[in-house]
């Protein structure tokens, strides 16, 4: 007895791990294992546990009853679990019937979408070929920093330090001396853009619009140092983008 039913777990286990059609009947043959080598009210315990859960399997089995212990609604793998969301919807009447079955004989949603494409083949295109064209910059865009002279040559920055007080990033470096006169002037100003969050504080704060944002946004580099400006490049950017700082500075005169 002890043999054979250390040869039926042996078996079983074989036969469960080597196959799903085994784990589907591992239950069942457990059960009826165990009604055979155990008599009496076991095995009329298994057997009606065995009626109860005797279902018609798909496929080969189907002409055949099968014992599994998995319920009879998950034994269809067709069919869903309860609780579980079926996202198309069966037909309820012919007419739903013969309405899907029309969209797909005459592929209605293919033409629907390729009209759609057609449709914007010939819209105006929103595209442009950049570099070769630009699209408009608001007056209040924030780019690449430059320092300002005045109409004579003269640097407008008085060296007060309130774009270095403001800076949140503390991305400003400036060192200043007296003039003959004994105003102030600076004698280093750098930049750290690699810091520079372009938050705009330093322009809000400078009292002589010195030190702005200008419209320049094209100016990657290969190297952090490129990226490290001084005086020298923010008056150069300066007197490159004059024109365009002075003309976005005066359409917004009336809001500062």
């Amino acid at each position: 007895m002890a043999a054979s039913r250390t040869l039926l777990r042996v078996c079983s286990s074989s036969f469960v791990q080597a196959s799903p059609v085994g784990r589907l009947l591992a239950p069942a043959a457990a059960t009826s294992a165990a009604a055979s080598f155990c008599p009496g009210p076991w095995a009329a315990h298994s057997a009606a546990a065995a009626q109860t859960h005797v279902v018609a399997a798909p496929g080969m089995f189907a002409t055949r009853g099968i014992a599994t212990s998995t319920p009879a609604r998950y034994a269809d793998p067709l069919t869903p679990p309860q609780n579980t969301r079926i996202t198309m919807a069966e037909p309820k009447n012919f007419s739903e019937v013969l309405d899907g079955s029309s969209q797909t004989l005459f592929l209605t949603e293919l033409t629907r979408g390729m009209s759609l494409t057609l449709k914007y083949f010939f819209d105006k295109k929103h595209t442009i070929n950049y570099p070769f064209e630009k699209g408009p910059l608001s007056p209040r865009f924030r780019g690449e920093h430059a320092l300002r002279r005045y109409p004579t040559g003269e640097e407008r920055c008085i060296a007060c330090k309130l774009c270095e007080a403001v800076c949140p990033a503390q991305a400003i470096t400036i060192e200043t001396e007296e003039r003959e006169d004994g105003s102030r002037k600076t004698t280093r100003y750098d930049i750290d853009m690699t810091k520079c969050i372009y938050c705009g504080f330093c322009q809000e704060a400078c009292p002589v619009d010195a030190i702005v944002e200008g419209p320049n946004f094209e100016y990657a580099a290969f190297s952090h140092e490129e990226l490290l400006y001084d005086k020298e490049k923010l008056l150069a950017n300066g007197d490159r983008w004059e024109t365009e700082i002075a003309k976005n500075l005066e359409s917004e005169v009336q809001y500062r």
